[in-house]
């Protein structure tokens, strides 16, 4: 069998708490000196639904606004975490460069991702995740906005027919689950524990999950 492991990014791989808040209100501030926003920056809202697609995000955060307004607000917002990240106000999570290194010497990894194509490559770009990472899939190529259907893109076009996916929300969860893959859930910032229920393994820690594929090579038979 072709096999591959599919990473998630935000929450996974990429410590987006750090960024989110800064970015998240210098978005909100331009909002109010628009007119366009009164009280205070909603971040525990948005930590709450972090993951769902953008669209989503800001349907949730602006619900009285009008979807220009809400382009609008996305675009500050994408180019907020752009500044942030390229600045190094970010960061991966312990052991993920570690872990990357050591699993892509006997698997090809991707990251499917509901983030925009630009912030998922300044991550990338910023902390050379190319070196690991041999695509990266953006839910910009999903209509949509589906994870799952996401992930069967990465199937499809690299002819994969087993694997993983490694994320920490439910929609990560459940493209493994209706691509007949094993998912390994992550309890890291934006987990949830009930999103993870239904996960094949659950880990603490980024470096755990090696010894979770090195036991499925050792108990299934694919490549």
């Amino acid at each position: 069998m072709n096999s591959a492991i599919i990473f998630d990014m935000d929450g996974t791989l990429y410590q987006t708490n750090l960024i989110l808040e800064p970015a998240l209100e210098a978005t909100f501030e331009q909002l109010r000196k628009n007119g366009l926003w009164t009280g205070t920056t909603p971040i525990e809202k948005y930590r709450q639904i972090m993951g769902v697609p953008l669209p989503v995000v800001w349907e949730t955060l602006c619900p009285e606004h009008s979807i220009e307004i809400r382009q609008e607000s996305n675009s500050l917002f994408q180019l907020a975490l752009i500044e942030q990240i390229s600045s190094c106000n970010g960061a991966l999570y312990n052991e993920v460069e570690n872990t990357l290194a050591k699993l892509s010497k006997h698997y090809p990894l991707f990251i499917a991702s509901n983030g925009q194509t630009e912030y998922l490559q300044a991550i990338a770009d910023t902390y050379q995740l190319t070196k690991w990472i041999k695509g990266i899939y953006s839910i910009d190529l999903i209509a949509s906005g589906n994870k799952s259907e996401l992930v069967a893109t990465v199937l499809k076009e690299n002819n994969i027919n087993h694997g993983f996916v490694v994320g920490d929300r439910s929609s990560d969860i459940q493209a493994a689950l209706d691509n007949d893959l094993i998912s390994i859930g992550v309890r890291f910032d934006f987990s949830q524990e009930s999103e993870l229920e239904k996960a094949h393994y659950t880990v603490n820690h980024f470096d755990e999950i090696d010894k979770i594929i090195e036991h499925e090579l050792n108990t299934t038979a694919f490549d």
